[in-house]
């Protein structure tokens, strides 16, 4: 990748590209070593395989926030407000060492009031919250 020699008009020259690929390869190292490699975001929590009994009992100590179509809230049976939700969880939380809870909504319920109460729960400290969908439910 010199110069071109012979023809008729002269010498032509032509550009000398290796050093602008090692330019290349050492920018890319560059942006591979300051980019963040661990990931950003929520974790998410795998489904298990659902037990062999069709309606799994939930142990009594799982905490499960129950949002119904009728737009109330309630915690294990215990019907609470949307203002009085975090501090009612803050109070459970307190005294557990197993910091994961359940959001359980009926069918009808919009995806805000889930994604409202999933962030009311992350602010009250609770470090795992896991969905409970009807299939799930029922074992499938």
């Amino acid at each position: 990748m010199g110069m071109t020699v012979g023809g008729g008009k002269g010498s032509m020259s032509e550009p000398n590209i290796v050093p602008l690929i090692d330019v290349l390869l050492v920018l890319i190292i560059i942006f591979m070593v300051i980019t963040p490699t661990t990931p950003q975001g929520l974790r998410a929590l795998v489904p298990q395989q659902a037990p062999d009994t069709p309606h799994a009992v939930q142990p009594p100590d799982t905490i499960v926030v129950q949002l119904g179509a009728d737009g109330k809230v309630r915690i294990n049976q215990n019907d609470v407000s949307w203002d009085g939700l975090g501090p009612r969880l803050q109070d459970i939380f307190k005294r557990r060492a197993d910091n994961s809870a359940f959001v359980k909504g009926d069918d009808s319920v919009e995806f805000v009031q889930v994604a409202r109460a999933i962030d009311v729960m992350r602010s009250s400290g609770i470090e795992d919250v896991g969905l409970i969908t009807a299939k799930i439910e029922a074992g499938q």
